[in-house]
């Protein structure tokens, strides 16, 4: 039986064109957009939660091993419950 659950793909970010909102050298779940692919441009999920489209000259794929797609995957899945971060000890010390 087949799962339900499609399986997420990652792209490396490698150029930000300015953008503000991207970070170089860091990964991010791409979603697939057919429309978005032939006017050349990605659709990828941002630290928000929200997905934006994006040049497709921004990024590249990148192979990735089956745990690291695991893992990458259930961080994602569970971003939006973890709790708010709070100041260290070391911080609040004068």
């Amino acid at each position: 039986m087949a799962s339900s659950r499609r399986k997420k793909h990652f792209l490396l970010c490698v150029r930000s064109g300015g953008c503000e909102d991207l970070e170089l050298r860091k990964l991010y779940e791409h979603l697939p957009d057919a429309v978005a692919a032939r006017e050349g441009y990605v659709r990828v999920v941002d630290e928000s939660g929200e997905d934006y489209l994006y040049p497709r000259t921004y990024f590249i794929a990148v192979p990735l091993s089956r745990e690291a797609e695991r893992e990458l995957a259930r961080r994602t899945e569970m971003r939006a419950s973890n709790p708010p971060l709070q100041r260290s000890a070391l911080v609040r010390r004068r």
